[in-house]
C-alpha cells in the first residue's frame, strides 16, 4: 500500500514539473513582449517630444546665463 501511495506520489511531482517548465518559457516570452511594448512607447515620445524639449532646454539655458 505504501508502495502505491509513494508511486502515485512521484507521478504527480513529475506531471506538476511538466506542466510548470512549460508555463516558464511562456512567461519570458510575455515578459519579453511587454520589454518591447515599453521600448517602442519611449522611443514614440522622445520622438515626437524631442525637438520640443530641447527647445524648452534651450530657452531656460539662455535665460540662465549672467548679464554682461
Amino acid at each position: 500500500m505504501l508502495s502505491i501511495v509513494a508511486t502515485l506520489h512521484t507521478l504527480g511531482l513529475k506531471l506538476k514539473e511538466r506542466a510548470l517548465s512549460g508555463e516558464k518559457g511562456a512567461t519570458a516570452v510575455e515578459y519579453g513582449i511587454m520589454v518591447a511594448l515599453i521600448a517602442v512607447a519611449i522611443i514614440t515620445v522622445v520622438g515626437l517630444l524631442g525637438g520640443q524639449l530641447n527647445t524648452i532646454f534651450t530657452d531656460v539655458k539662455n535665460s540662465l546665463v549672467p548679464a554682461a
